[in-house]
């Protein structure tokens, strides 16, 4: 997965908790580009600061994940709605009851196994 992609869906999972400070901080780094060196003029920090700060966040958010996993999953059952998306727009366009059926199969076995995992 791409590396900013990656931060930023963990900071949208659990940025939450992290402090204001800290949310404010990473939330500037992430989702609006700002550089360290802006951040730490904005802040009225040093640059190592800054950056102190925002490698604590990541290592903070990694963390969260590394136990809940909430991030993981999330992707998973994306990959697997897209699955379900793709098999309907195939069924849509089949006219042979066979594949339908097969087809329709495939979204069940797909639902059951979101179902049962999550």
């Amino acid at each position: 997965m791409d590396r900013i992609l990656e931060k930023s869906l963990l900071f949208d999972f659990y940025g939450e908790l992290l402090t204001r400070h800290q949310k404010e901080v990473y939330s500037e780094y992430i989702q609006e580009d700002v550089s360290v060196s802006e951040i730490a003029q904005l802040h009225g920090i040093s640059r190592q600061g800054a950056h102190d700060l925002i490698r604590r966040c990541e290592k903070l958010l990694s963390g969260y994940e590394d136990r809940l996993h909430l991030v993981d999953h999330y992707l998973k059952i994306k990959k697997l709605v897209k699955e379900i998306h793709k098999s309907a727009e195939e069924i849509s366009r089949c006219a042979d009851p066979a594949e339908i059926r097969d087809k329709m199969s495939r979204i069940t076995e797909i639902t059951n196994d979101i179902l049962e995992q999550y």
